[in-house]
C-alpha cells in the first residue's frame, strides 16, 4: 500500500510505520492521520504482522499537529461535518494507535524531538525506547492552548508532579532521554545510529514467543488498568482460558519437553 506522508514496510513478523514529513518535524496534517490509521489498520489485520513498530525520519519523532491545518476557530480540519460522526465526540487521538480495541503490541522508537501529539505514543506504546538524542516537551500552553488529552495521559505515566511541570513550563523547558529513563517514561536510550536496528531485535524477542499468548497479555494488562484488582485478576484470568484452548498452547509445552524451539503457528 503507497503511502506520501509516512513509510510502511513487513519484515518478518515485524511491521515497521515511520513518520515521513521530516521537513515539518513530522508534524500531524489531517492526510497523514488518515494514513497513519490506515496503516494501523492494516497491521493489525495482517496476519504475518506480530508486532508494530512506530519512528520517525529526520531530528523529530514527531512535533504534534500540523499548526498550519488548523483554523482559526481552532477546530481541526475534517472532511466529514463538524460533530457528524461519534469518532468527533469523543477526545481527537490524531495519530494514536487504536490502542484500546488492537490486540499486537506496538513498540515505538523515539528517534528525537517529540512533543505534543507526539506524546500520545510514549504514553500509549507498549514498549517505548529512545534514542539518545531525543528530548520530550509539550507546548500547548505556550501557543495558547489548554494540555489536554496529551498531559492527562502523561500524569497517568509520570509522577503528578513532574506531568504538571511539563505541561505548565509549556516550551520552555525539554525534557531529556536520561530523565524520561530515571522516570520510567522510556525503558531504553539506544545510541542513535543504532534506534531503529535496537527496535526490531526487541520486536524480534517479543515475536519468538506465542504471538497469542503475548495478545492475551498486553490486553489482560491494559484492560485490568481501568479497573479494582480483584476484577483485573478475573479478566486476565479469562484472556488466559481462551489461550489454552489454541494449537500454540499445546505446542509451548511439547517443544519444552522436546528440548526444541517452538514452532508458533498464531492459532
Amino acid at each position: 500500500m503507497p503511502f506520501d506522508t509516512i513509510e510502511y514496510r513487513v519484515d518478518g513478523h515485524t511491521a515497521t510505520i515511520t513518520l515521513n514529513r521530516p521537513d515539518a518535524l513530522n508534524a500531524l496534517s489531517p492526510f497523514m492521520i488518515t494514513e497513519l490509521r490506515a496503516a494501523y489498520d492494516e497491521s493489525e489485520r495482517d496476519e504475518r504482522v506480530w508486532t508494530i513498530v512506530i519512528t520517525g525520519n529526520g531530528r523529530a519523532f514527531c512535533t504534534g499537529a500540523d499548526v498550519k491545518a488548523i483554523p482559526g476557530d481552532g477546530k481541526v480540519i475534517n472532511e466529514r461535518p463538524y460533530l457528524s460522526t461519534y469518532e468527533q465526540w469523543e477526545a481527537p487521538q490524531e495519530g494514536t494507535p487504536p490502542f484500546r480495541t488492537m490486540t499486537k503490541p506496538v513498540l515505538a522508537a523515539i528517534n528525537g524531538l517529540c512533543c505534543g501529539a507526539g506524546l500520545d505514543w510514549v504514553t500509549t506504546g507498549d514498549i517505548v525506547i529512545a534514542s539518545e538524542r531525543a528530548q520530550f516537551f509539550d507546548p500547548h500552553v505556550s501557543i495558547g492552548l489548554v494540555a489536554g488529552r496529551e498531559m492527562v495521559r502523561l500524569a497517568r505515566v509520570l509522577p503528578r508532579t513532574v506531568a504538571l511541570r511539563v505541561a505548565l513550563t509549556g516550551k520552555h523547558e525539554r525534557m531529556s532521554a536520561q530523565r524520561a529513563y530515571e522516570l520510567g517514561m522510556i525503558t531504553e536510550i539506544v545510541a542513535h545510529d543504532r534506534l531503529l536496528e535496537r527496535a526490531h531485535e526487541i520486536a524480534d524477542i517479543v515475536n519468538s514467543n506465542a504471538p497469542l499468548a503475548v495478545r492475551g497479555t498486553r490486553l489482560a494488562i491494559l484492560k485490568g488498568l481501568d479497573v479494582p484488582l480483584h476484577e483485573a485478576e478475573m479478566l486476565a484470568e479469562s484472556f488466559r482460558e481462551r489461550v489454552t484452548r489454541t494449537e500454540d498452547a499445546l505446542e509451548g509445552p511439547k517443544a519444552f519437553v522436546e528440548k526444541r524451539l517452538p514452532k508458533w503457528q498464531c492459532r
